[in-house]
């Protein structure tokens, strides 16, 4: 099981996600597949911020200038430099061995600090327990744990999602972000994620 990174300690693994726009066919198996695992009570409540399923995996949809349909997921960046932990008060938020930011439930007092902070408005409060919830849950955390892939990348029948070890120069990740053209969401905001968008080859 991963642990908390003492300060000044580098992560044993840099564990990121990729998700191939390119090959992505926006069916929301994905987002159903997050819910349903780590939080199946949300199944059939909607997350009022952002008027959708209550899911850590956000769908925004819009239209090109051009009128094309377009699709963008976004979830939690695993950022290197997350701005959720630094303003967290309560040192609830924490980046874990494997390079992962996770919440810490029993430090967390609700304040919120964390949901407002986050550039990418990728976290959410739960209305039942008032507290935060974002990428990973419980059941991915535990996946992980066992060597699996979380469930949005099981569920993808498009193989438009992976998960890996970005240290790894043999990870699926690594050899996929050496082949094809990615880019990072809102790298001028100095957050260093670990969520990379593939646009093609």
């Amino acid at each position: 099981m991963s642990k908390r990174l003492r300060k000044g300690q580098a992560p044993t693994r840099r564990m990121a996600h990729v998700w191939d726009a390119s090959r992505c066919i926006a069916c929301g198996a994905c987002v159903l597949a997050c819910t349903s695992s780590n939080n199946p009570d949300m199944m059939f409540r909607e997350e009022k911020g952002w008027r959708s399923i209550a899911s850590n995996i956000r769908r925004i949809d819009s239209v090109t200038p051009q009128g094309r349909p377009e699709v963008l997921l976004v979830q939690c960046q695993h950022c290197e430099n997350a701005p959720c932990q630094t303003t967290c008060p309560f040192g609830a938020t924490y980046t874990d061995d494997d390079g992962m930011i996770r919440l810490d439930p029993r430090m967390c007092a609700g304040c919120g600090y964390c949901v407002t902070s986050c550039p990418y408005n990728v976290r959410w409060f739960h209305p039942d327990s008032k507290l935060p919830k974002k990428c990973m849950g419980d059941t991915c955390l535990t996946f992980v744990d066992q060597g699996m892939p979380p469930a949005c990348v099981q569920a993808c029948p498009a193989g438009a999602r992976d998960f890996g070890d970005l240290n790894d120069p043999n990870s699926t990740v690594s050899v996929t972000l050496r082949a094809k053209r990615s880019r990072r969401l809102l790298e001028s905001a100095g957050t260093e994620p670990k969520y990379f968008v593939v646009e093609g080859s």
